[in-house]
């Protein structure tokens, strides 16, 4: 890690952008969370999250001008506007309002698309290529360490002084994050000359699909999404069963996050041990034992310890799939395979999200995280027979780079 906040500008982005996954952390549970204390349903909460992925569906044609603007102005300038987007928040009241969280979940969800393709290009101007893995690994460390504290933190500000201040603290850390990141000083790559608007947009969607390793990776992670996102409406429906309120979920991501943490720090390891594939197909399996623990779960205990392993899971599967997306991506084509990947994933998770929103109401908790766990395995298992002769080359090769570095 030493040699990562060497390089020139890394540690100025770092702390920009881990400063606005700090805010991140503090709202983003509190939107859910508002609207089913306002109208107490829990289908309407799991809602919130599906305006939040939303804007997901239109990521290629903001993928276009993610590569033809440079990466640094649109992370200073997404930063500011989305200071400016949480603000309306505070003019929440009561139900009638809640229209107007969904559409700050909606904005957030733009902001979602724009930004990480953005330090996706900027990444890869800052660092060599080998140094990839342990940015997206302190990265995702960082963010997912917040969740140690920062909903626990959201749902004592919520609870105590209301969302408008959620809001008010969100927004000062977007704001400082784009200051920050102004101060970076860096030589990009210009932009390509500019094609036909359709070969623009197309153009990260055809590099997925021509490239056999992403497109399996991206299949496999695809189905599993299309259950993950049954989580967010019923993980209400798993605390009413044990008889705790809706902030009490602020505990369960803060024990996802101790996971996380694990994961995180040790996603880096795991790339150079197993490669992308193998630790990505792990992590999904990690995903899927969770789901497993916490619907045969027979005390709130065991539940908040299948939010730990949940939490090892996420950073394994992010990490490794970010970092073989940026290596094997074109710089001049980043920001279009980033937003192409995020369609590929976010538009099975707003089905999912909607369908969960539906689900329950129909099917109890344990059913429904049954489903979950045992598609999220087929996934996993589409990744690892569609690429076992690339998973068994990289086992070889972190197999061979191990010895050569042992001692003769």
């Amino acid at each position: 890690m030493r040699k990562l906040f060497a390089q020139p500008g890394f540690g100025r982005l770092f702390g920009g952008l881990s400063t606005s996954m700090l805010g991140d952390s503090v709202m983003l549970l509190v939107l859910s969370m508002w609207v089913k204390t306002l109208t107490g349903s829990n289908a309407q909460a799991g809602l919130t999250f599906f305006f939040m992925v939303l804007p997901a569906l239109g990521a290629p044609l903001l993928g276009v001008w993610v590569d033809r603007l440079p990466r640094k102005r649109i992370l200073v300038w997404g930063n500011f506007a989305s200071a400016a987007a949480v603000l309306p928040l505070v003019l929440v009241r009561d139900a009638r309002d809640v229209w107007l969280i969904w559409a700050v979940a909606f904005l957030y969800g733009v902001s979602f698309v724009v930004l990480p393709a953005a330090v996706n290009g900027l990444l890869k101007e800052l660092l060599p290529d080998d140094l990839l893995v342990d940015a997206n690994s302190s990265l995702a460390t960082i963010k997912e360490g917040y969740r140690l504290f920062g909903p626990l933190v959201g749902a004592a500000v919520f609870a105590s002084a209301g969302g408008w201040l959620v809001a008010v603290i969100d927004a000062t850390t977007f704001a400082i994050a784009g200051l920050l990141i102004a101060t970076i000083k860096v030589t990009e790559t210009p932009a390509p000359a500019k094609s036909t608007f359709r070969d623009d947009v197309l153009g990260g969607v055809r590099f997925l699909v021509a490239d056999r390793v992403l497109r399996n990776v991206l299949l496999g992670l695809a189905i599993s999404i299309l259950v993950i996102g049954f989580f967010e409406s019923s993980i209400y429906a798993l605390l009413d069963a044990f008889d705790k309120p809706a902030t009490f979920s602020g505990v369960f991501v803060t024990c996802q996050g101790v996971g996380a943490v694990i994961g995180g720090l040790t996603a880096s390891r795991a790339v150079r041990r197993l490669g992308e594939i193998a630790t990505c197909v792990l992590g999904l399996v990690a995903l899927a034992a969770a789901t497993i623990v916490c619907a045969a779960a027979s005390t709130i205990v065991v539940v908040l310890v299948g939010a730990a392993i949940c939490g090892v899971g996420l950073p394994w599967t992010f990490v490794s799939l970010t970092t073989l997306m940026q290596r094997r991506s074109p710089t001049h084509l980043i920001g279009r395979v980033s937003t192409a990947v995020e369609v590929l994933i976010s538009t099975p998770q707003a089905i999912s999200l909607a369908l969960g929103s539906l689900l329950v109401s129909l099917l109890s908790y344990r059913q429904i995280f049954a489903v979950i766990a045992t598609v999220i395995l087929i996934g996993a298992l589409q990744t690892l027979l569609t690429l076992r002769r690339e998973i068994r080359e990289d086992l070889t090769s972190s197999g061979q780079d191990l010895s050569a570095s042992l001692p003769r």
